[in-house]
């Protein structure tokens, strides 16, 4: 595989998922926006749902980074609902939950696009060489239960070691809990932290987080 990853100098790789290793299906967000306005009966027009929850997704994921907590998946929901002028007390968590439902569904049938390439072999080379493998994920609209469903379907379960998703542990890169939270799963409990290697493609969230909590890190670059 032609990457400038080395495979060699570290025992443990933590992969970010979103545009590190996979990307939205070119079809889904538009999917995803006219279930929105249909299921909640959003009276805007399509547009103006579609600037309005890329808005709240883009400002939540940069909460989620500033602050490193999480900001819940029914709550960006409501955020944007009410925006466009939904009124959201007529809402229920049955609501919410039957909405996810149908996003996860709509997300699994217009899967995203694996963007790393050979990821397959890459993920086989680093198996045998008895080294380990994480994802580790902050979240937003797609939940970690979601995501781990998609990396199963894809066969790629088969080499992770252990999953990290911020929705889960209440906590977003960079904050320093997340990456000791890789420190806790890893087998190894001696490793040096050097010897972790963090791969990512967001130099904040990713690469100086990673750094500053003493690991090794590797920002991505890809031509997408």
């Amino acid at each position: 595989m032609k990457t400038d990853i080395d495979i060699h100098t570290h025992d443990h790789f933590s992969f970010d998922l979103w545009l590190t290793l996979i990307k939205s299906h070119p079809e889904f967000k538009t999917k995803r926006v006219e279930l929105f306005s249909s299921f909640f009966d959003v009276k805007k027009p399509i547009e103006e749902v579609a600037k309005t929850v890329k808005y709240y997704d883009d400002l939540c994921n940069n909460i989620n980074e500033v602050i490193g907590g999480n900001v819940d998946t029914f709550e960006i929901y409501l955020l944007i609902l009410n925006a466009l002028n939904v009124d959201i007390k007529q809402l229920s968590q049955t609501n919410l939950n039957e909405f996810y439902q149908k996003s996860e569904d709509l997300f699994l049938e217009y899967k995203p696009v694996v963007i790393f390439n050979e990821l397959h072999n890459f993920f086989d080379e680093i198996k045998n060489h008895g080294k380990t493998i994480s994802i580790l994920s902050n979240t937003g609209f797609i939940k970690g239960k979601t995501m781990r469903k998609f990396l199963l379907n894809e066969n790629l379960d088969q080499y992770i070691d252990f999953h990290i998703y911020s929705d889960e542990i209440k906590c977003s890169k960079p904050n320093p809990l997340v990456f000791q939270e890789v420190k806790n799963l890893v087998k190894n409990k001696d490793l040096e932290l050097e010897k972790i290697l963090h791969i990512g493609d967001n130099p904040i969230a990713d690469y100086k987080g990673a750094k500053d909590f003493g690991f090794s890190a590797h920002l991505l670059k890809h031509q997408i």
